[in-house]
This record gives structure tokens, C-alpha cells and sequence, in this order.
């Protein structure tokens, strides 16, 4: 059967839009969410009350910051000199581990992925070292979870939360704390088990930074953080980030994960649509009362985190349970995190046929840490 130009014409845009869809699943599915609930909950002055502006602002700081930083391969060098000290395979992969875990606390849990797992493929591919590579991915996608769980601003529903509730920073800080040195200890002991010390050599590239424009950005990021932390209005960042990437470089400005934005302002919407309906208010209401912690991690687990966030804390003052909860809840399914969308993308980019195998290995890992950091949590809770 021939295909003629026309056929091919039309089926262009189909194939566009499934392309979009596979990549932004996640936006796709809360966009549906918020024009359903419009129907239930038809538009009016109170959506304006939705949206978080701060979070978005300090959302949007944060990520055009780091891709300029990224532009100029700064995090790429921080690494590449950080696992060049190492001469094996299990301390390389430890490396990365925690690589990702700082990564996660000062850049956020997706750009830390981002930034970091192309250096993981590189430094197992240049070594012959692929064998770890999905195991590897793994160990650096709960990194990135659970390590940007310690900061307001390592986890976007840590930075949405953190702003709603106006949670003291230093509460903040001890109420991760326990949790994230659990998942520290836990990352080490699996890349002591499941890596030999198998010798290797890392060769690493040389890379200048621009002096000018790595101080200029390092001042930038400053500035993203000192908004994160309420010392200065939000919208100074959102006037003077986006005019000084303007004349640094546009391409950050464009490389920005507006999908993620947009998320944001989809799940606003549909969770402020179902604060409003009285039916969902009670059973909401009532669930959180018994267990907001296990409510919320069963909840990422289907919903994904940050829209657990957004949703549950229309419906609890019980902040501390409810960020334990959305935290703990980033492992688990594959959907209970966005960067665990970013990790199975990027490995499955490498090795398509391999699918069924890392999806086997992600699930027992990350349910793995499920399980005893939410025993672990509980029996604090007690």
C-alpha cells in the first residue's frame, strides 16, 4: 500500500501532538484535570486566589538561573573534577550519588537530574562500565528525590508548601533531617552492595568557565535564594533575573521547563476547583485527620507528589505530616515523582531495549526505600 503526500501531510500534526503528549504526560493529564473540574466549579473571581505567585516566581528564578549556569557547563565541571578523584566503580557511582544529592538541594531535583545523569552515562560508557548504568540512574533518580528534601527550594513541592504555610526555616530543616539521613545511609549501603571496586580511569575534558558571566550568574542564583528565603520581595527576581538573562543569555530564558510552570498553574486550578466541592472537602478532610502522612505518600503514588501537595494542603494545616508525606512519597511508582519521569526518559533514551529491566529494578528499589523510610517515619511519629 502506497502512502501519498497527502496522507503523510495530514498525519503530521497527529503525530506532533502524541509526540508532545509522551513527553509532557504529566501537564497533559493536569490540564485535563482543571478544565474537567470547570465544568464542576465554572470560572470566576476566586480563581484569581488559586495561584501561588510566589511559588511561581521562585520556580521560575531558580530553573532560568540554573540553565544559564548549565549553558555555560558549570555543573558539568563541578562533577567531572569531583568524580575524577575517584579511580573505581563503586567510589564513581557513590560519587554520583551524592553529586546528585548536593545537586538536588541547591538546584532542584529535576535540573539536578538533568545536569547529572548525562554525566553518569558518560563516565560508565567512556569506562565500559554500562552494566551499572541502569542501576546507577536509579540510585541517582532517589538522590535527587530524597536529597532535595533537606531545603525549601530542592523539591518544587517543598518550595510550594515552604511559602504556603510560612514554615519557619529552621523547622523546616529538623523535621527532613531524620528522613533524608535515612536515605543518605540507604544510597550507601546499596552502592556498597550491588557495585564492585572494579578499577577504572575517568578522562575528563577540559572546560573553561566565562569569568564574567559565571560571577554574574553565581550573583543571579544568589539572588533566586535570598527570594526563596523571604528576605527580599518576590517580584525584584521577577524583573531583574529575566531582564539580566536577556542580555547573558536568551537561550537560558528559553531552555526554562515551562511545562513544569504550567503544571503549576493546571493542578492550581484543579485543586482550588476541588476545595470548593463540599463532597471532596469532607472525605479529604476526614482521611487527613486520621493519617496525613499516609494519605499523602499513598497519594503520590498515584497522583505524583506535587500535585498531592498542592491538592492536600487545601485541606489540612498539618504541614509537617503533609511534607513528610510528599517527600517520603517521591519514590515508589514510577508517576510519584516528575524526576523520576526525567530518569526512566533518559535512560530508555540510551538503551531502548532495555525497558522491561530498568522498570523492574527502579520499582524494587524505590519500593524498597518506600517501605522503611515510612516504618522508620511512623515510629518517629509515635
Amino acid at each position: 500500500m502506497q502512502i501519498t503526500k497527502k496522507q503523510i501531510h495530514f498525519s503530521l500534526p497527529w503525530v506532533r501532538i502524541w509526540a508532545f503528549v509522551k513527553k509532557n504526560a504529566v501537564l497533559c493529564v493536569a490540564l485535563v484535570a482543571a478544565l474537567v473540574t470547570s465544568f464542576l466549579v465554572p470560572p470566576d473571581a476566586q480563581y484569581l486566589n488559586y495561584f501561588d505567585w510566589k511559588t511561581l516566581t521562585c520556580l521560575f528564578c531558580v530553573l532560568a538561573v540554573v540553565c544559564a549556569l548549565k549553558n555555560i557547563r558549570f555543573f558539568t565541571l563541578l562533577a567531572e573534577r569531583v568524580v575524577a578523584i575517584f579511580k573505581n566503580a563503586r567510589a564513581a557511582v557513590l560519587a554520583l550519588a551524592y553529586i546528585t544529592f548536593l545537586g538536588s538541594m541547591l538546584i532542584a531535583n529535576d535540573m539536578a537530574l538533568l545536569t547529572f545523569l548525562p554525566l553518569g552515562y558518560f563516565v560508565l560508557s567512556s569506562t565500559g562500565k554500562e552494566k551499572y548504568m541502569a542501576f546507577t540512574f536509579i540510585m541517582q533518580n532517589i538522590a535527587a528525590n530524597l536529597g532535595g528534601m533537606l531545603t525549601p527550594f530542592g523539591n518544587p513541592q517543598n518550595l510550594y508548601l515552604y511559602t504556603k504555610f510560612n514554615i519557619p526555616t529552621g523547622e523546616f530543616t529538623l523535621t527532613m533531617l531524620p528522613p533524608f539521613l535515612i536515605s543518605v545511609t540507604l544510597i550507601t549501603l546499596c552502592c556498597l552492595v550491588f557495585v564492585k571496586k572494579e578499577p577504572l580511569e575517568i578522562e575528563s575534558k577540559k572546560i573553561e568557565l566565562p569569568k564574567g558571566r559565571t560571577i554574574a550568574y553565581g550573583l543571579l542564583f544568589a539572588l533566586s535564594i535570598i527570594i526563596v528565603f523571604r528576605i527580599i520581595p518576590f517580584w525584584i527576581g521577577l524583573v531583574v533575573i529575566p531582564l539580566a538573562l536577556l542580555f547573558l543569555d536568551r537561550k537560558a530564558l528559553k531552555d526554562v521547563d515551562y511545562g513544569l510552570l504550567f503544571t503549576f498553574v493546571a493542578f492550581f486550578v484543579f485543586s482550588g476547583n476541588m476545595s470548593r466541592i463540599e463532597f471532596v472537602r469532607t472525605l479529604m478532610s476526614g482521611l487527613l485527620e486520621k493519617n496525613t502522612m499516609l494519605v499523602s505518600i499513598l497519594s503520590c503514588q498515584v497522583i505524583s507528589n506535587v500535585p498531592t501537595a498542592i491538592l492536600l494542603s487545601q485541606f489540612t494545616g498539618n504541614y509537617t505530616e503533609l511534607l513528610l508525606g510528599v517527600n517520603i512519597g517521591g519514590v515508589g511508582t514510577l508517576i510519584s515523582s516528575l524526576a523520576s519521569l526525567i530518569t526512566f526518559r533518559e535512560y530508555v533514551s540510551h538503551n531502548p531495549d532495555k525497558t522491561k529491566s530498568y522498570l523492574l529494578q527502579f520499582s524494587a528499589f524505590n519500593f524498597a526505600f518506600l517501605i522503611i523510610l515510612t516504618g522508620i517515619q511512623l515510629l518517629i511519629l509515635l
